[in-house]
């Protein structure tokens, strides 16, 4: 396995307002990374750096490649979907194939077709004319027909119902991934990536809080439900946070033995989503 991205003191400042404080982390080939945070906690400042889009304090390399020196190098290998990534309205979806043909050298017309004689939609309509699902499966047929080594994600199902936004997963982990690809993905909807994710990385206030693959997660944290009777016990265990649930009380621990846990109460493993709000209020 081989590192793809590679970040160490990546800081940011925007006049007095500090983006990212030094952070590390890196990311394999062949991984699924979910990068989770609150708005303004860094993760855009984190993508712009990783593409080339604004300059960086630290260290920072992506396959091999400076993205603030070797941009033009580096997106022959990188493709990105943002929440406002958008077409001109007035273009027609076989200009658009064309025309994505004409200037990336990587690019797979025959996928393209394949990719868009799964869908609805007419090689003759205009953007203009086309769904806001239709409009995503576009881009998604462009950007998977690109041999890219990297793709990323930026709020790609946002505002999309649940079926598009299903098949806008299933359709990146049956035609895209593989192990010589990655994929680095930010959403507010985590629950429906959380099955997807190999990694994840948590940001606040500019600062990597988590990093750590799925198994390492399974294996750190725990959730368990209590009596209130044992409760104070459970307090007394240092847990990240508590709630409560039908009377009784949930409280989810970082790196506690299980065996410890185990003569309080029932065990589960805490969603991503559980974990996220968490690891946000931690030191609160």
């Amino acid at each position: 396995m081989s590192t793809i991205i590679k970040a160490k003191g990546l800081s940011k400042s925007y006049g007095s307002f500090d983006a990212l404080k030094g952070v590390d982390f890196s990311i394999e080939r062949g991984r699924i990374v979910g990068l989770v945070g609150p708005n303004g906690a860094g993760k855009t400042t984190v993508l712009k750096a990783i593409l080339g889009l604004t300059s960086f304090d630290g260290e920072l390399e992506v396959l091999g490649l400076n993205p603030s020196r070797q941009r033009h190098q580096l997106m022959q290998k990188v493709c990105f979907i943002a929440d406002v990534a958008l077409l001109p309205k007035w273009l027609k979806v076989k200009e658009a194939v064309e025309f994505v043909t004409e200037v990336h050298p990587h690019f797979n017309l025959e996928r393209a077709k394949h990719f868009l004689g799964k869908t609805k939609i007419n090689w003759n309509s205009k953007v203009k004319e086309l769904s806001k699902g239709m409009v995503t499966q576009l881009h998604l047929a462009l950007v998977m027909s690109i041999e890219a080594e990297l793709l990323v994600l930026d709020e790609p199902t946002l505002g999309l119902d649940i079926l598009y936004r299903k098949e806008f997963y299933n359709q990146l982990l049956a035609e895209f991934f593989d192990e010589g690809r990655s994929i680095l993905v930010t959403t507010h909807q985590i629950e429906e990536v959380e099955n997807l994710l190999t990694d994840l990385i948590f940001i606040k206030d500019g600062e990597i809080v988590l990093d750590s693959s799925m198994d390492e997660v399974a294996d750190k944290y725990f959730e368990v439900m209590v009596s209130r009777d044992d409760a104070e016990k459970a307090k007394s265990l240092n847990p990240l946070i508590e709630r409560d649930v039908f009377g009784r009380k949930v409280f989810l621990f970082e790196g506690v033995d299980r065996s410890q846990l185990e003569e309080l109460g029932e065990i589960h493993s805490p969603s991503v989503a559980d974990l996220f709000v968490a690891k946000m209020k931690e030191g609160k």
